[in-house]
């Protein structure tokens, strides 16, 4: 690698490094101006092959039943709840870290048609499939 190959490499990993400092400081002490009752959005990954896009949230502690996922025109969402442990209850809280509560993230979808084909929540993890519709 040239010695200009490297400081153009090193120039866009620090670009998307401060991209990412500005997303973690939005989604964590901004207010979602879109839903006033959600307070926190969930961190994402999304891939895209020919076929499918893949979307995978970290919703560490969230139940099947308190999540809603939707496809609104060209945007995905991803709300509910994530509750405080029952260990809290009745306790001093001393440090609290880990959001809880409502949360919603909403994700553009690349341009195209998609209809979800599977969601999956393990591991802390949602695992969304999306088809591209021809």
């Amino acid at each position: 690698m040239s010695a200009a190959d490297a400081r153009r490499w090193m120039w866009a990993e620090a670009c998307a490094m401060i991209e990412r400092a500005e997303q973690l400081h939005r989604q964590f002490f901004e207010p979602n101006l879109a839903v006033a009752d959600a307070c926190w959005e969930p961190p994402i990954d999304v891939f895209e092959n020919e076929h499918e896009l893949s979307i995978i949230a970290a919703l560490p502690g969230v139940e099947t039943q308190e999540l809603e996922i939707s496809v609104e025109a060209s945007t995905l969402v991803v709300a509910g709840v994530r509750r405080l442990p029952a260990v809290a209850r009745g306790t001093v809280i001393h440090r609290l870290e880990i959001p809880y509560g409502r949360f919603e993230r909403h994700i553009r979808l690349p341009a195209g048609t998609w209809k979800l084909e599977r969601s999956t929540l393990a591991n802390g993890c949602l695992r969304l499939s999306l088809m591209k519709r021809a």
